[in-house]
């Protein structure tokens, strides 16, 4: 890139009191770094080089107060450009520029201004006008002036307005969090309730289980004495007669007097001989002879309680 100090050797030498001119120079970057060491230079040429932009750091040289940037291929000016605070007179002809920088509106104290031959936004073109004399490009700034200020005022509430739907948004998300919260909240004191409730019903069950165990034995100790004390004990109701039992009743005699019957056929007729009535008069034998014994026992007790 070709440089002033390159082309026309030590800025210094090109300082006329307190103007400093670089025009057709065939710049393609402007030396802010040589340009800041030069604060007296408070006028400025740089018209009619190659400039197709200018460096941020260049809004830092706030001890201009004209500048002249005519017939470069500038598309656009820096985003602090407002910066240049002193800035009188500021001539932009026949360059590439559409728009202005917001920031354009803090050139508080700029006079003059000239912005033709720019394919300028429509608006923008006609709030400037013609500047083909003092006047008209007095009033070419003074009404730019007023109208960057106007879109910086929409801009700024336009930038409220969306800081003010975000701050809403976010008061929404946080109300919405804090809703969630308290939602979670309540939803866990009530199954802390839920489950305390629980644990207490066992509890309670688990006593009531207990005193109903503790009070059994009790129930058993207090009902034995009342069964050995004096009370009669319950006879048990008399058995109603059965069917079975009036047959039996009726067949009773029948068979005892088989029985007498047999006993005397095996002891008195021939029949005595033979085996069954063998074993019967043995068992009667033995009968008669038991209860003969029976008898003598029971004599002999009789006798030694007299005695």
């Amino acid at each position: 890139m070709t440089k002033a100090g390159s082309k026309g050797g030590n800025l210094r030498d090109k300082l006329d009191g307190n103007e400093l001119d670089l025009s057709l120079s065939d710049l393609n970057e402007v030396p802010v770094k040589e340009l800041a060491a030069l604060p007296k230079a408070t006028i400025l040429d740089l018209s009619c080089n190659k400039l197709s932009t200018l460096p941020s750091d260049f809004c830092g040289l706030t001890h201009l107060v004209k500048l002249d940037l005519s017939k470069n291929r500038l598309h656009q000016l820096p985003a602090d450009f407002g910066r240049l605070v002193n800035l009188q007179h500021l001539d932009l002809l026949n360059n590439r520029l559409v728009t202005l920088p917001v920031s354009f509106a803090q050139l508080k104290n700029l006079k003059w201004l000239d912005l033709k031959d720019n394919p300028l936004d429509p608006v923008l073109a006609k709030v400037a006008g013609d500047c083909l004399d003092e006047k008209q490009c007095k009033q070419c700034a003074n009404k730019v002036l007023q109208h960057m200020k106007a879109v910086q005022a929409d801009q700024e509430r336009e930038r409220q307005r969306r800081l003010e739907v975000e701050r809403e948004a976010e008061k929404k998300r946080e109300a919405k969090q804090r809703a969630k919260e308290a939602q979670e909240r309540e939803l866990r004191k009530r199954e802390k309730a839920e489950e305390k409730e629980r644990r207490r019903k066992e509890y309670d069950a688990l006593k009531a289980a207990k005193r109903e165990q503790e009070k059994k034995p009790k129930k058993e100790t207090n009902q034995a004495p009342k069964s050995k004390s004096g009370s009669r004990p319950r006879k048990p109701p008399p058995r109603k007669h059965t069917r079975s039992w009036a047959v039996l009743k009726l067949l009773l005699p029948l068979l005892l007097l088989c029985v007498a019957g047999g006993l005397v056929a095996c002891r008195v007729t021939e029949l005595q001989q033979q085996p069954l009535c063998t074993s019967v008069n043995t068992i009667y034998d033995n009968a008669v002879q038991g209860l003969r014994r029976h008898e003598i026992f029971q004599w002999v007790l009789q006798t030694d309680s007299q005695q």
